[in-house]
């Protein structure tokens, strides 16, 4: 399992005076996320000084801003407060959710260090005013190193301000929102979010519900005033690392309708908008739930009834009727995000010439967007009488679990598939090969190497790897074969070696007789464990769905190519149990990009992909209302 997906979450302390938000950082913890906390002490700051009977001192900005004054004796009753008030009050609330915290404020043996700010010129009756011992900072370095390793061991970090003066001064006050999104990309982050009083940024502070629901750098701080400015200016900091990022509230993540999304690349055109923040909210495998609930958004704010389901796929669907046409996507990627952007190749078109680099952007998410823009454009030509347009959005696809696709299989019957992986605009696949993986161990005697004739585990392993590719390749010629994993192991008896060997087996592979062959072949000092048997799966060119891309590939410019993949995809895992069901997969982009730090896609290219796609649907439909046969037997859930 690739390391589990980072939340960074800002909260106030005032936004700390509500219960309901540690429940929801106990949720994003319940989902196998880590997460860290970043609070912020104004509310806690003020509690504190009226405790100790003083005043926290202020100074006015020539613009008539005002700002805490923080000169070196005030630091310590500073830290103080976030000792004593803020960070207890994230423990204990935490604590009341069964979750170990280690809350500390950043300068705690230097995880973050920072460099103070040049003098501040302040108004001070009536005249402008030079301010040198003001204690306040920015971050210059952040441990991350360290981090990682607390991240690991609690279930939550918090941290606040102050951080420590990298050049040996007494700490610095910072902004905490600034600090998250510091911390955000010093971590690679997948997930910002700072929670404000209010439903996001307000378009008009006078009117709780004109929450600006997205926006871009440079466009949300004509609408800030106050304190929101830092939020935006932390926003738009964080938008040059990876994570997606919100302001949420009021005092709550729970509800989208009052986030205010920050999306650091602009669509160059309207219909090239879900692709565009598909790709920017990161989603590796494990990590689907904020893509699922931004896509259930984009489906119901259009009419179509859509959801999470329990599997926490996302499932979008039009028509009511007892036969299906399933078109199934995935949601995830495989690890290893970067910054989002659209590049112009310098054509003459510019908008059309534009290409989308991001994870995702070909393996799968454009396939999956290309389906929910087909499915939004039913609005105006509904789907036929007795039939149903599903989009399914599986989770764990790029995961040995297929856990979404699994759960499609048992609860989603269909008479008609599509699933979402590039074939490329041009092209149809109709085929794939299937996934036979072992595990292969061996262990002798521990003994000295220099010992008359001493072999090894790993020599071991190596002759027995060899004798069991040979006898699965001849029953099964075509396949192909690497080891993918290996690891030793020795004890004061014994030593081991391990291997992971991974084959690519034709659809027609018995594989029955392969796992004969692998044990025939292993012998009996050697233990194997099969860890997936998943057949291959090869379509026919003249099935109704076939020949309806057939058309719609010559209907936009395209002589049809047929393609039988030696990967593997969702559709083994359809075929375990489903007969007589006819598959596909279409769509959009180059497969050789698939989990490359290259990956990326054209406007046109994916244009074309949409385009295809929603006129196989239409052929498809029409040809099946026109009474032509299509075949219905399935094994599975009944109807």
């Amino acid at each position: 399992m690739s390391e589990r997906p980072l939340y960074v979450i800002k909260v106030g302390s005032s936004t700390l005076l509500h219960p309901e938000i540690f429940a929801e950082i106990a949720a994003v913890r319940g989902r196998g996320a880590r997460v860290l906390v970043v609070a912020g002490g104004a509310e806690g700051i003020e509690r504190h000084y009226g405790s100790i009977g003083r005043t926290m001192p202020s100074l006015t900005l020539r613009n008539g801003d005002t700002v805490r004054y923080c000169p070196p004796e005030e630091m310590p009753h500073i830290a103080d407060a976030y000792r004593r008030v803020t960070l207890p009050a994230v423990e204990a609330g935490l604590a009341g959710h069964g979750l170990t915290v280690l809350a500390r404020v950043a300068a705690y043996e230097g995880l973050v260090t920072g460099t103070v700010n040049k003098p501040l010129r302040v108004a001070e009756d009536g005249r402008s005013k030079v301010v040198r011992d003001h204690r306040a900072g920015t971050v210059r370095a952040v441990d991350a190193e360290r981090l990682g390793t607390l991240l690991t061991a609690y279930d939550v970090v918090c941290l606040s301000p102050p951080v420590r003066d990298a050049d040996g001064g007494s700490d610095l006050n910072v902004d905490a929102d600034v600090l998250a999104a510091t911390l955000a990309n010093a971590l690679d982050a997948d997930h910002l979010r700072l929670v404000t009083g209010t439903a996001g940024i307000l378009t008009d502070p006078a009117d709780p519900a004109s929450t600006l629901r997205d926006a871009f750098p440079g466009t949300a701080g004509v609408y800030a005033g106050g304190r929101m400015k830092q939020k935006v200016r932390a926003a738009e900091l964080a938008l040059l690392g990876t994570a997606d990022v919100a302001v949420t509230g009021p005092h709550t993540m729970a509800d989208p309708e009052g986030w205010t999304r920050f999306w650091a690349a602009g669509e160059p055109a309207a219909d090239l908008a879900l692709l565009s923040r598909a790709v920017q909210i990161p989603s590796t495998s494990y990590d689907e739930h904020e893509l699922v609930r931004y896509l259930v958004g984009w489906c119901r704010e259009r009419g179509i009834e859509a959801r999470a389901d329990e599997a926490g796929n996302l499932v979008a669907e039009r028509g009511e009727g007892p036969r299906t046409l399933l078109l199934l996507g995935h949601a995830d990627t495989v690890p290893f995000n970067w910054p989002v952007r659209w590049e112009s190749t310098g054509g003459a078109d510019a908008e059309s010439d534009a290409v989308l680099h991001g994870r995702g952007s070909v393996d799968a998410k454009a396939s999956l967007v290309a389906f929910l823009d087909v499915l939004a454009d039913l609005a105006d030509t509904p789907v036929p009488d007795g039939w149903r347009l599903r989009v399914v959005g599986a989770v764990e696809e790029e995961v040995s679990s297929s856990k979404g696709a699994f759960h499609a299989r048992d609860h989603y019957p269909a008479d008609a598939v599509v699933v979402g992986e590039p074939s490329g605009s041009g092209a149809l696949t109709i085929g794939y090969f299937g996934l036979f993986k072992l595990r292969v161990t061996v262990t002798v005697r521990s003994g000295h190497s220099a010992g008359f004739q001493a072999v090894s585990a790993p020599d071991r392993l190596t002759d027995s790897l060899a004798r069991i590719r040979r006898a699965v390749l001849k029953e099964a010629d075509d396949a192909l074969s690497a080891v993918i994993d290996l690891s030793c192991a020795a004890g004061t008896e014994s030593q081991t070696a391990t291997a992971i060997l991974n084959f690519r087996v034709p659809p027609m592979a018995d594989l029955d007789a392969l796992r004969t062959a692998a044990l025939s072949a292993g012998g009996d000092d050697v233990s194997i464990t099969f860890l997936r048997a998943t057949p291959g799966y090869a379509g026919g060119r003249s099935t109704p769905l076939a020949k309806a891309f057939s058309r719609a590939l010559n209907r936009n410019g395209g002589s049809p190519r047929f393609l039988l993949k030696k990967g593997t995809s969702d559709m083994n895992t359809l075929a375990t149990t489903w007969r007589g069901v006819p598959m596909v997969a279409y769509g959009p982009g180059d497969s050789a990009l698939d989990h490359t730090a290259e990956e990326h896609i054209g406007a046109a290219e994916y244009r074309r992909g949409r385009a295809v796609l929603r006129d196989a649907v239409a052929a498809f439909f029409d040809r099946a209302t026109a009474g032509a046969p299509v075949p219905t037997e399935k094994q599975g859930v009944a109807r």
